[in-house]
């Protein structure tokens, strides 16, 4: 299982907007492309230097591949539109993760 996690840092003066936007349409959406199973969104429980809220959204996904169809077919519209919505008050970095095993 791959783990797709998107953190992102918002910007006190979007931040209700940005949270309404995530919840209600951008992870559903992302979760309609049918390339992943779950997603999880966190708050990050730290403080930044430069302000604002940081937050992970970890998408379940069941291989490497399914994720590079993810970023093929889907990601450069889903980018796209948060950078046309939030601009410069958005700073997000990407991580893949690969579960080993649960306990």
């Amino acid at each position: 299982m791959i783990i797709y996690n998107v953190t992102t840092n918002i910007h006190e003066s979007v931040h209700d907007q940005w949270m309404i936007w995530m919840q209600h349409k951008h992870i559903p959406e992302v979760l309609a492309t049918g390339k992943f199973s779950s997603a999880r969104m966190v708050r990050v429980l730290i403080e930044e230097e430069l302000g604002g809220t940081t937050y992970s959204v970890q998408y379940t996904t069941d291989s490497k591949e399914t994720l590079e169809k993810y970023y093929l077919e889907d990601a450069p519209a889903f980018r796209e539109e948060g950078l046309r919505l939030f601009g410069d008050k958005m700073l997000a970095f990407r991580t893949e993760l690969e579960l080993i095993s649960d306990y």
